[in-house]
């Protein structure tokens, strides 16, 4: 029987690695994305072309309106994207956005017998997140065994999290031997509606670093 896996992309650099990933495992793929009320649709649009151009089973983009709640950067345009490092967990962390995003992508595993759930948390390269810890995804998995008629009946479900320790570059040299295209992909908190990046977040820097000490060419696009 083939396997099937939902795999969340953002249309970012380490989704669309986590993509590639799950193919080469064997996985048929069902791509799973958040309009969730932040700051640009940029993104949204990368994941669309990464989905396209990996040729996943089937491509989902679900609206959450976290944006109702805010409290973060990039859900509250009154809060400012920092341009440089901070202390802390940063203010681009969204409130239990992982949760939320698990939660759904769980739900559609159930509706089509998925045993699998990628998601490219990583606790290496990260802006701090408390839901990027391997902690919070063991913790998850065993909630997720317990809350569902697959888990009940039998068929684990596992959270594959294959980014967990590599470094940003190590990320981009796995994603480039699997032909993953990033000039499709945006990282960036604060792109413009071209997709073009700031440069200066947390994110853009982080990315930056990677394709540097990776010894890559960075496709990335500034504003």
């Amino acid at each position: 029987m083939t396997k099937k896996a939902i795999v969340l992309v953002s249309g970012g650099l380490d989704s669309a690695t986590v993509l590639a990933m799950a193919k080469e495992q064997g996985f048929e793929c069902y791509a799973l994305s958040f309009n969730y009320g932040q700051r640009h649709t940029s993104e949204l649009q990368a994941a669309q072309r990464v989905a396209a151009q990996m040729g996943v089973k089937e491509h989902k983009v679900v609206t959450l309106n976290l944006d109702d709640i805010g409290g973060s950067a990039l859900t509250d345009a009154s809060i400012d994207v920092p341009e440089h490092e901070t202390d802390g967990i940063p203010v681009t962390y969204v409130p239990a956005r992982n949760t939320v995003f698990l939660a759904i992508a769980l739900g559609w595993a159930e509706v089509i017998e998925a045993q699998d759930i990628c998601i490219g948390v990583n606790a290496v390269d990260y802006s701090g997140y408390p839901d990027c810890r391997p902690e919070f995804i063991e913790a998850f998995e065993r909630t997720a065994n317990l809350a569902t008629k697959m888990g009940v009946e039998g068929q684990k479900i596992h959270i594959n999290t294959p980014l967990m320790k590599l470094s940003k570059a190590d990320i981009v040299k796995a994603g480039t031997k699997l032909g993953v295209d990033y000039g499709l992909t945006v990282s960036c908190y604060q792109a413009d509606d071209e997709g073009r990046a700031c440069g200066k977040c947390d994110a853009c820097r982080l990315r930056a670093a990677g394709f540097e000490q990776a010894g890559l060419t960075d496709p990335t696009r500034y504003q």
